[in-house]
């Protein structure tokens, strides 16, 4: 019974001692691994991919995702310093890069780096919808979100460990049965949800404040419904929320967003265009 205890109390002083205070969330998230060891290795991955990778440049299309990715950032270190957390962006290194793939996808590693894939470019349609999902994909790397799952992560290996260690074979057995769909469906599933929930909000408000309507976001996510032909898991099994909920989200978020960017002085937005 002391091993047991002391195997749970070690784990939960680890989460404990573990934690830092986000100033995009003010909430306490779980850094096991600190972004002076992540961001080199997702650096190093995240060359790697671009090297094994077709990466498109000096087109109108490519220019425009750099242009949009560093008005985000601009907008993300306006909104850090004003808020009292200057200096908050030294370790990252923004790179934003359009790459060949016909897969309707965009994502963001640790420390800021980029990729959208030109498969996504025909659902966006404009570049309002373009810096929504720069907006979010930035809002990500802000809130370290890439640290807090693998800090999960290890967690979830950890108690796994934990309980194969303490628990005789037979419960053991029945631990190892059950533990792997509960922690991923009750715990895993609805973290990584809640991930994608605060990257909207967070990164509508960095949309706005870059000077692009934030109601282009449901707008866009309207369209990657349809892209999509209504081909998605239950939410409950999904890594994201279902599109409806996703949409009416984005809406009920905009207005919070325009009145954030107005404190900024952004008093209008740029036209939507097609591109």
């Amino acid at each position: 019974m002391k091993y047991k205890s002391s195997i749970i109390m070690t784990l939960t002083l680890i989460m404990f001692l573990s934690c830092s205070t986000n100033p995009f969330t003010g909430k306490s998230t779980l850094a096991l691994v600190p972004n002076s060891q992540l961001f080199p290795t997702a650096f190093a991955q995240y060359n790697q991919f671009l090297g094994e990778n077709k990466v498109i440049t000096g087109t109108t299309q490519a220019d425009m995702i750099t242009r949009v990715g560093q008005r985000i950032s601009v907008a993300a270190e306006r909104w850090l310093n004003a808020n009292g957390n200057q200096g908050y962006l030294n370790d990252y290194k923004w790179e934003y890069n359009l790459v060949e793939d016909k897969a309707i996808n965009a994502w963001c590693m640790p420390g800021g780096k980029i990729v959208f894939y030109t498969g996504i470019l025909p659902v966006a349609e404009n570049e309002a919808a373009i810096a929504a999902i720069m907006g979010h994909e930035v809002a990500h790397a802000l809130a370290n979100h890439g640290q807090q799952r693998m800090s999960a992560g290890m967690l979830q290996q950890g108690f796994a460990l934990a309980g194969n260690i303490a628990l005789n074979e037979k419960d053991r057995n029945l631990f190892n049965q059950y533990y792997g769909i509960g922690s991923t469906v009750g715990v895993m599933l609805p973290f990584s949800r809640s991930h994608e929930t605060e990257a909207d909000r967070i990164g509508l408000i960095l949309t706005a404040l870059a000077g692009y309507n934030p109601d282009e976001a449901a707008n866009l996510w309207r369209r990657m419904g349809k892209a999509s032909g209504g081909q998605a898991p239950p939410e409950f099994l999904s890594t994201h929320p279902a599109t409806t909920t996703r949409i009416a989200n984005l809406e009920a978020l905009a207005p919070t967003a325009k009145s954030e960017a107005k404190k900024f002085g952004v008093q209008s937005f740029r036209p939507i265009t097609k591109f």
